[in-house]
């Protein structure tokens, strides 16, 4: 049964509307279609249709993670699912690493990435906006993984607390500016991400990534199109989030040893002719 403290995805399927809500004694959701008290919500079990006084249909659902980013509390842009995924495998998480996150925003990406780096693991996030910052914290908290997130309050100009990071995530307006700090906190072979809005950023950005001794760096941007499921009418939705940024992955190297004499140069070894 749902209990009080539980959060619940509510989908009507007549339009699709979603809602999202941590159920709590005396409370009361107002929607289009009808008002939902949460009291009655405890009374049925997660998966089950509800029928409203009216005649309209909801259904009760468990959330994703997905569908908690997208209704998250925010004051200001988030990564959507979209982006999230592709940041949590090209900055190479797992369970029980640390990763240093910094732009803390409304705490999309940092709910996110904690939900992967499991209780033993721990995210160290910083954004110099303390509004920001506890807005974040009360995401994290309803989605149950606060205590895995060390949130800090700091100019980025002061550089992070943490060495051997397993991963570095920037998303902040002038990230090449610090890329020397990601490279302090970043563990050697490990790997960083960015995320920038405009095509001029990447230039700086890919600049500074190869003055640090960074590698292997790739630039991306992911596009996603829904589908309208009625099989009777199966097309693409009229509307679609357009571009959302631009990811930059690199890889953290040390640098290089000087060269031994004698082991080759920079010009092509002339071919014998046969």
């Amino acid at each position: 049964m749902i209990e009080y403290g539980d959060l619940v995805y509510i989908w009507n399927p007549k339009k699709g509307d979603s809602y999202m809500v941590k159920v709590t004694r005396g409370a009361s959701l107002g929607t289009h279609f009808a008002q939902i008290y949460h009291d009655e919500l405890v009374k049925h079990d997660f998966g089950e249709g509800v029928w409203t006084e009216k005649g309209d249909l909801y259904y009760l659902l468990h959330p994703s993670l997905g569908d908690y980013t997208r209704h998250i509390r925010r004051q200001t842009q988030i990564i959507f699912p979209k982006d999230a995924g592709y940041i949590i495998q090209h900055l190479n998480l797992f369970s029980g690493c640390t990763c240093v996150e910094c732009g803390t925003g409304s705490g999309s990406l940092c709910c996110t990435i904690a939900h992967f780096v499991g209780e033993n693991g721990k995210v160290c996030t910083y954004d110099r906006r303390p509004e920001f910052s506890e807005l974040a914290r009360k995401n994290a908290e309803r989605w149950g993984v606060s205590d895995r997130i060390e949130f800090n309050v700091r100019e980025l100009s002061e550089g992070f607390k943490e060495r051997d990071a397993d991963a570095v995530y920037i998303d902040i307006p002038k990230p090449w500016e610090h890329i020397d700090k990601a490279y302090e906190a970043l563990k050697a072979g490990c790997h960083l991400g960015v995320l920038v809005p405009t095509v001029n950023q990447i230039t700086l950005t890919l600049e500074a990534l190869e003055k640090f001794n960074f590698v292997d760096i790739r630039v991306c941007e992911i596009m996603l199109r829904d589908y309208k499921t009625d099989p009777r009418r199966i097309r693409p939705q009229d509307t679609m989030i357009g571009h959302t940024g631009y990811l930059i992955f690199a890889v953290k190297t040390l640098p290089l040893p000087k060269r031994p004499a004698g082991s080759g140069n920079d010009t092509e070894t002339e071919q014998p002719e046969e």
